[in-house]
């Protein structure tokens, strides 16, 4: 009867056991989510609004002849190995380089010894010394899974290290050129108020010659007073800029002495954005989302599998004697077992991590779907960016045209009192003022550029 009974719980557990393995079976292998996500990476994507004097560029470096811009290049390089943010996703790198070890230390054999020894009142010293081995057979793969997982979190990582370095190097750029347009209103501000303190003494002629009136003089010296307010505002605004790119190079001293910020803007050329090598899938962000999301496939494969039973195999050796000597496995006694354990209740803990890993990867597309999004509105918003500025650039210096006959104009018939010092100040102001405006169209335009390259996926390639 008993062996009967037996028999019955063996077989009952048996074809439980035959369950688990076949329900769990029937849910692995399903890798949709990332087969739709590769058909999805913007190759299709009809940009808008490209130039036809777009270039084909390989990296974002290729942008800017940085060689020709002193001290750029040893900026870049600076940056890349002292700053700060850069260097934290670096570690993120290393660290995720280590689980894959960590992952891949359950594939192999398992060793461990044991020593001990013992003294008890009336009775001679004990000493025992005991030797263990023990391997998983990863008969699932559940093991092999767990690793497949770490390597692509640590290609998740790389590629977002690859992603900070890349935006690294376009601040750079960017903030490199913003010291110059900073520059460059200052030494728009101080042509300004050069050219109101020289109409002050022009006033004060006029007055002595009964062509005008002390309050003139009052009306230029606000007028000068207001630009004096202004410099003071551009030169904070330029050593705030400068202080921002000593920063991202890592520098605690942040006078950036060796800076040249006489230096007209550099040529920033514009890549193109149809090009087959060029499409988003070179982003590493978009790299980054995409290896994220293929990790949390094998991570549901894993979840699935701690449902299946596992096979322990291990093999003792142990030996005790009176001396420390002898139980060094003179006469070791020795066992090997054989081990096949399945869960059978845990509270349904096991079903609820299989259901959190498979919300994990759902939420990981999902990430996936927005970075494949902001890719786009930012690679088209670059585009459209591009054309807008350049008609923007186009007749704000007909505008300057026309403000600089305006200017000759109003003096001529200002000197003659057929004008009065308020159309001298307006178009003075709008002659300056328009100035202004062409710089800064400029410097967005080189930087909207940078950003363009940074949207396709232009990087700048390290070694390994």
């Amino acid at each position: 009867m008993g062996v009967f009974y037996m028999n019955k719980v063996i077989q009952s557990l048996s074809l439980f056991a035959v369950s688990l393995v076949l329900n769990a079976c029937a849910n692995l292998g399903n890798k949709q989510l990332s087969e739709s996500a590769l058909n999805t990476t913007g190759q299709m994507v009809t940009w808008q609004a490209q130039d036809a004097t777009a270039e084909d560029v390989s990296q974002l470096t290729d942008l800017v002849d940085i060689q020709a811009i002193p001290n750029l290049t040893n900026f870049i390089q600076e940056a890349l190995n002292n700053n700060a943010n850069l260097q934290q996703t670096l570690m993120t790198l290393r660290t995720a380089q280590v689980a894959i070890d960590v992952a891949e230390a359950d594939q192999n054999v398992n060793l461990s010894a044991g020593s001990s020894a013992s003294k008890a009142k009336n009775e001679n010293s004990g000493y025992s010394n005991n030797l263990n081995i023990s391997w998983e057979l990863d008969l699932w793969q559940k093991i092999s899974n767990g690793v497949s997982a770490a390597n692509f979190q640590a290609a998740s990582a790389e590629a977002a290290y690859q992603s900070a370095r890349d935006s690294l190097v376009a601040n750079v750029l960017r903030e490199y050129i913003n010291i110059l347009s900073q520059q460059q209103f200052l030494n728009i501000e101080r042509a300004r108020l050069t050219v109101f303190e020289n109409n002050e003494t022009v006033i004060l002629n006029r007055y002595r010659t009964g062509l005008g009136s002390l309050d003139d003089l009052d009306t230029a010296r606000t007028s000068s007073a207001t630009i004096q307010a202004t410099l003071a505002q551009y030169e904070y605004n330029l050593a705030t800029a400068r202080r921002t790119l000593a920063v991202l190079l890592g520098r605690q001293d942040q006078s950036l002495t060796e800076l040249d910020q006489s230096f007209s803007f550099p040529d920033v050329l514009l890549p193109l954005a149809n090009l087959p090598k060029q499409n988003l899938s070179r982003r590493p962000d978009l790299q980054a989302a995409y290896y994220t999301l293929k990790a949390s496939e094998f991570e549901v494969d894993v979840a699935y599998k701690a449902l299946l039973p596992s096979i322990n195999l291990s093999a003792a050796l142990s030996d005790s004697a009176s001396s420390a000597t002898d139980a060094l496995f003179t006469n070791p006694l020795w066992s090997l077992l054989g081990q096949m354990t399945a869960p059978l209740f845990q509270g349904g803990a096991l079903r609820a991590q299989v259901e959190i890993e498979k919300l994990a990867s759902v939420n990981a597309w999902w990430l996936y779907q927005e970075s494949l999004l902001n890719a786009v509105q930012e690679t088209q918003n670059a585009l459209d960016n591009e054309r807008a500025l350049t008609d923007r650039k186009k007749y704000t210096s007909m505008a300057i045209d026309n403000a600089e006959r305006s200017v000759k104009t109003i003096e001529g018939q200002y000197r003659q009192g057929l004008a009065n010092i308020l159309d001298l100040v307006s178009v003075y102001n709008s002659r300056f003022d328009l100035q202004s405006q062409l710089i800064q169209l400029q410097a967005s335009q080189l930087q909207n550029r940078i950003n363009l390259g940074l949207a396709l996926g232009l990087g700048v390639p390290y070694e390994k």
